[in-house]
């Protein structure tokens, strides 16, 4: 027999299993299955709700003033810190008062020119005057002399009041507290120019105190004036109620929120500058049956808030959009999508997918101790007492 045909079969069996091959390792593998992801559920219920907002707020005096000078000039002193005490009629800061004691010696040397002048037309009418009674001058002659005193004493009188003024000036040299109080702000340094009426000293009046928070606008009509305030520190267990009295007709520009000032009893120990929290008795809101979910419940797609609801016939899960009304601590108060007894899925809401299985997630129990082990842990064999079998003796 001749090899030619053997060799040719052979040949086309290995070319066969060749294009097997090939053909087989270009096929795609087939994609593995999802997995079952455990997941903790929830039981939509109703329960009261206990919201309360609360917001950081400042204690500050009723009266908080930013005194400057009544005139212009170079600040030479500064006698106060922030922070001191200052007594009614203590002098916070001086100006230099050269420019103001000039001013005032030139208002007295017009007060002595008018003067002068006064008494010299005093004296010219009463020469005159005796001229009329011996008929030696007409009586017009007797009324311009009086019209010239009229004059000189008028001219007199404007010299005593500018002079009086700027007697006053002067004296405006010197920055005095015109009530006891605390400094909070030193506004000016030495050696600086202050026109008329720059702050150069922020005083806190002492006598009444205020509350002072900021709340969003979506809030500020729940709280009237005269409504109370829970008003507690944030290092102390001191709670104390305040009545709001003033909430800002308009926002601030900045922030967009709204000042609401409420006053503290009367003695309050409450140091000026402390950091409180207040609760708004408008803003509490207790009793009301609501549904509410834990924050790790909910998911966020495009616009719209949703969570995972689970089927318990098919054990899949499906998006449920959902309205959120507002924040419970660290719960959400659900405003509307769901009713009680659904099934939502509390963690692991971003590895989800629509339709995919999922188990209910429990625990593991701690295993129990062997007799073994808890004889080994509580150390209770006797001394010298052989060790039971399989359990080896204690390093010493």
């Amino acid at each position: 027999m001749h090899p030619l045909p053997f060799f040719t079969r052979s040949l086309g069996w290995s070319l066969t299993i060749a294009s097997a091959s090939m053909l087989l390792a270009c096929s795609k593998a087939a994609p593995p299955e999802e997995p079952i992801r455990a997941v903790k559920i929830v039981t939509v219920g109703v329960q009261p709700v206990t919201a309360s907002r609360e917001y950081a707020a400042e204690v500050r005096a009723r009266v908080d003033s930013r005194l400057g000078f009544r005139v212009g000039g170079k600040l030479t002193e500064r006698a106060v810190e922030p922070g001191q005490s200052v007594k009614a009629g203590q002098v916070l800061a001086r100006l230099d008062p050269q420019d103001l004691k000039l001013a005032a010696d030139a208002a007295a040397a017009q007060i002595a020119a008018a003067r002068t002048n006064r008494d010299l037309a005093a004296a010219d009418f009463k020469r005159y005057q005796a001229l009329k009674e011996q008929n030696f001058i007409s009586g017009a002659e007797l009324e311009r002399r009086e019209t010239s005193l009229k004059a000189a004493q008028a001219q007199l009188d404007v010299a005593q009041s500018q002079g009086a003024a700027q007697a006053n000036q002067a004296g405006y040299a010197n920055l005095v507290a015109d009530r006891p109080g605390v400094v909070t702000a030193v506004l000016a340094e030495v050696g600086q120019v202050v026109a008329a009426g720059t702050p150069v000293v922020q005083l806190a009046q002492d006598g009444a105190r205020d509350v002072v928070f900021a709340v969003p606008e979506d809030k500020v009509a729940a709280i009237k004036v005269g409504s109370q305030v829970a008003v507690r520190a944030w290092a102390g267990p001191e709670v104390e109620n305040a009545t709001v009295r003033e909430v800002a007709a308009s926002a601030d520009p900045v922030t967009r929120t709204f000042a609401v000032k409420a006053a503290l009893p009367a003695g309050s120990v409450w140091a000026l500058g402390s950091t409180v929290s207040v609760v708004p008795a408008g803003l509490q809101q207790t009793g009301a049956p609501v549904i509410k979910l834990p924050t790790t419940a909910l998911r966020r797609e495009g616009q719209t808030t949703v969570v995972w609801v689970l089927d318990r016939a098919t054990m899949t899960v499906k998006l449920q959009p959902v309205q959120v009304a507002t924040a419970d601590g660290n719960e959400v108060v659900i405003a509307s999508g769901l009713t009680p007894g659904m099934l939502v899925v509390a963690a692991g809401v971003h590895v989800l997918t629509p339709g995919q299985k999922v188990t209910v997630y429990k625990p593991n129990a701690a295993p129990a101790l062997t007799s073994q082990a808890q004889t080994a842990i509580s150390g209770a064999a006797p001394a010298g007492a052989a060790p039971a079998p399989g359990v080896a003796p204690a390093a010493q």
